[in-house]
């Protein structure tokens, strides 16, 4: 295994003596190290509650190669530092001959990336070797004091409870089992389902019992998920259709702009009565074990699924201004600025007095989608979010250069269906029989918006372009992304990260080689200390270096596992390219000198093929990309260069440069770039290392440890990224153009995002194609277009870097 730990902050050593006494890790009284590491083995062995018990675990762990623990300290032998990373490493659950030897553990730590202080000659050089071994990630995803915490250290700190940090990051000094469970219903300035009456938006809360008087920071997560969804009512469009000719029109920019018109409002409620209480609780809410990990470290958690769902009020819009403006409501209130009730009915106000003003939101997907939306208002108060495989453009994820383009696994899902998914409301029969009628009509009305018979971006889309309000943003901002997501696809985070690029915030991205997945549970990466870190810099103010010390570019290779690399940038615009011009079945970066080379594809094929296609939609991907001759042969075009030279390292996305004819009228074009070359690569989807073993605090809710492996099977491809245009948007992806039989016309378009090395030795691929069958519609017209291969380029961004160095 690697260990790559970002977040361990070096304080001073007056500060580290500080903090060790904060924890009741220090003993004054005591100068010889060996009789001090003795005491705290003594302090931090707390599931061994007697003498004896110590002792028979002492006597389990081996000092050197032929002496326990228990006997080391009865001899009281001088701590060498091999001694004491002998100790210290089966503390941190690493295995004597299987993780390291026991006469040489600097060169097992060495290759694991964990540090160490190689000389331990005076009483200080132990308190800061000790220091740093409770900073230490263990073998099993977690820093060391983490594990403390999961066997009960803190909870002697539980009685008079108030925050507490340990290396810059909160510590679990909470009772986890005498947690405060309230719902209030926050007054949002919507009325979205027309009753005459402001929307009230039910509020979950967990927070944890603190001493009289303190306030604390929160984290809220906006999920529209949060009180169920309407799974067996959920209702796909057909997309085995053909595309269809679009009438040729001219629009310009403000045409398809947003301008966003507010709505004569009900007056606010009229407050009847206050409250200090509230009257409604829940048992269990829909959690992410990430905010249960820092509730237990002194943040209140927040839960509201917003307009539209079970026991609030409105309907659902998918991503219009009004979800936002629902999501944000919820802020307000937390920061003092918007009224909330105890119930929907008596007008009974209650004000969130446990909250510190300060609020971070979390999440992944529509999550993350609604914390950049919320970020993009600027409202007071919000201090960061943490969005992951979050929507920036949801044109960019229903749609795509004029095409009807879907997330992966979801083929005919659009904004409507979303929107009737997420209407938990239905689950309440008589509160649904209040709004259907109405809601019918706004699903009928989003139906239209969405436009599936064009694909163009409108006004519609507009409207759901968080990037038009990127100049708003106040806080700063973490984003994580999948660079194998093909639901949430990468060109949602890139856009966002470019469109930052100007503001005084501070942004912090991470990579990873997953698809549509968090990845606080990793093994190989401290990505939840790293956001305690920050949480803690950024709610409780604390001074830990966090904005400098968490790289602002993390990205994981694609190639060696458990293997994380730190850049400044990513995907930037000014990045030297590498071209690859065509020729028959190659891409080539010398010039061809025939100016008349073409190629020629088909998009149809026989009935049971498509339809197998079309419930394999793996088959196809197969036969599409395999180097064979296959049913898919005469349906792409396939280049592929020579064995590179040198390592590639691609950073942001490949531009695609074709020169088209098409037979018809209308017309697709699709794109791949592949890496080609026998390998051992990640296995798509994390491995479980451990079920159920990251425990989130003591006797508190528990994940599983995750990790990306190697496929012990080498495979032949890999594909790196992906795009999709319509012939007839090859001016933009709102204009309409003609397409002429047989004229050829030069498109130019971006496929998907990515950080990847292509290693040497390997080949580029680009395959050319029309029908996706996991994403566009699915046509299945005798189509056919022929490409002119000269006037044809490719050309891939790369990062100017060394790359052997990194990989």
């Amino acid at each position: 295994m690697k260990n790559n730990q970002f977040a361990n902050y070096t304080p001073t050593f007056e500060t580290q003596i500080k903090e060790l006494k904060a924890i009741d890790l220090y003993i004054a009284s005591e100068t010889n190290p060996t009789h001090l590491l003795e005491q705290l083995l003594n302090k931090i062995l707390i599931d061994y509650q007697t003498i004896g018990a110590k002792q028979q675990k002492m006597m389990s762990l081996l000092a050197t190669e032929s002496v326990s623990v228990y006997e080391f300290f009865t001899t009281k032998k001088e701590l060498t530092p091999v001694i004491f990373y002998n100790i210290a490493l089966q503390l941190l659950e690493f295995e004597v001959d299987v993780d390291f030897k026991i006469d040489d553990p600097f060169t097992a730590m060495a290759k694991i990336q964990l540090p160490s202080i190689e000389i331990i000659e005076s009483v200080n050089d132990f308190w800061s070797a000790w220091y740093l071994l409770l900073t230490t990630h263990t073998k099993n995803g977690q820093v060391f004091t983490d594990t403390l915490a999961n066997k009960g250290y803190f909870v002697s700190f539980y009685k008079d409870a108030k925050p507490l940090f340990f290396n810059g990051k909160a510590q679990p000094v909470f009772d986890t089992t005498k947690l405060i469970r309230e719902v209030v219903y926050v007054e949002a300035p919507l009325d979205t389902d027309q009753d005459g009456q402001r929307d009230l938006l039910k509020t979950e809360i967990l927070r944890p019992l603190v001493t009289s008087g303190q306030k604390v920071p929160i984290l809220y997560t906006a999920s529209p998920y949060n009180q169920g969804t309407n799974d067996d009512s959920e209702l796909m469009h057909n997309v085995d259709i053909p595309l269809t000719e679009k009438p040729v029109i001219e629009l310009n920019e403000s045409d398809i702009t947003y301008n966003y018109q507010k709505s004569n409002l009900p007056e606010s409620r009229s407050i009847l009565s206050e409250s200090t209480k509230t009257e409604q609780t829940f048992s269990r809410e829909s959690s992410y074990t990430f905010n249960d990990y820092m509730l237990a470290r002194g943040f209140a958690i927040v839960y509201a699924a917003g307009i539209g769902t079970r026991e609030s009020d409105g309907i659902r819009t998918c991503g219009s201004v009004e979800e936002t403006v629902s999501t944000v409501a919820i802020i307000e209130w937390l920061t003092g600025h918007r009224q909330a009730f105890t119930n929907k009915l008596d007008n009974r106000s209650i004000n969130a007095t446990w909250s510190n003003g300060n609020v971070a939101m979390t999440g992944k997907s529509y999550l993350g989608t609604l914390a950049t939306a919320a970020a993009t208002t600027g409202v007071s108060g919000l201090k960061t979010i943490i969005s992951e495989a979050a929507i920036s453009s949801w044109y960019d994820y229903y749609r795509e250069n004029g095409l009807v383009v879907a997330p992966e696994a979801c083929q005919g899902e659009d904004a409507d269906v979303l929107a009737a998914l997420c209407l938990s409301r239905q689950k309440d029969a008589a509160d649904y029989a209040n709004i259907q009628d109405y809601f019918n009509k706004v699903m009928e009305q989003l139906s239209i918006g969405q436009d599936r018979t064009s694909g163009n971006y409108n006004k519609f889309w507009d409207e759901r372009n968080y990037l038009n309000q990127t100049k708003n943003i106040k806080a700063n901002i973490v984003m994580v992304h999948g660079l194998n997501d093909w639901n949430v696809k990468p060109r949602q985070v890139e856009q966002l990260w470019q469109a930052l690029r100007p503001l005084p915030i501070v942004k912090k991205l991470f990579l990873h080689q997953g698809k549509h997945i968090y990845i606080n549970n990793f093994r190989s990466l401290d990505f939840t200390d790293m956001m305690n870190l920050w949480l803690s810099n950024q709610l409780y103010n604390i001074e830990n270096g966090a904005e400098t010390l968490i790289p602002n570019v993390t990205i994981q290779d694609n190639l060696e596992a458990e293997t994380w690399h730190t850049y400044d940038d990513w995907a930037d615009p000014d990045s030297p390219t590498q071209s690859y011009h065509f020729q028959q079945d190659k891409l080539t970066q010398s010039v061809t000198s025939d100016a008349h080379q073409f190629d020629t594809f088909k998009d149809n094929l026989p009935t049971d093929l498509f339809n197998n296609y079309v419930r394999d939609n793996h088959l196809w991907n197969q036969a599409l990309i395999s180097t064979k001759e296959t049913e898919m042969a005469k349906n792409r075009i396939q280049l592929i260069s020579e064995p590179l030279t040198e390592p590639l390292f691609i950073s942001g996305s490949a531009h695609i440069k074709l020169s088209v004819a098409a037979a018809q009228t209308k017309g697709l074009i699709s794109c791949m770039l592949i890496d080609y070359g026998e390998e051992n690569r990640l296995n798509p989807v994390p491995s479980i290392l451990k079920r159920k073993s990251l425990d989130m605090g003591f006797h508190w809710r528990e994940d599983d440890l995750v990790e990306f492996t190697k496929n012990p099977k080498k495979t032949s491809w890999k594909m790196i990224s992906k795009g999709h245009i319509n012939l007839q948007n090859r001016t933009n992806r709102y204009q309409n153009d003609s397409v002429l039989p047989g004229t050829f016309n030069t498109i130019d378009f971006d496929l998907q995002p990515t950080a990847y090395h292509v290693k040497e030795g390997h080949q580029v691929g680009l395959i050319i194609y029309a029908t996706d069958f996991g994403m566009t519609l699915r046509n299945n017209d005798s189509d056919s277009y022929t490409i002119n291969l000269a006037n044809s380029r490719l050309k891939i961004p790369y990062q100017s870097i060394d790359a052997t160095a990194l990989f």
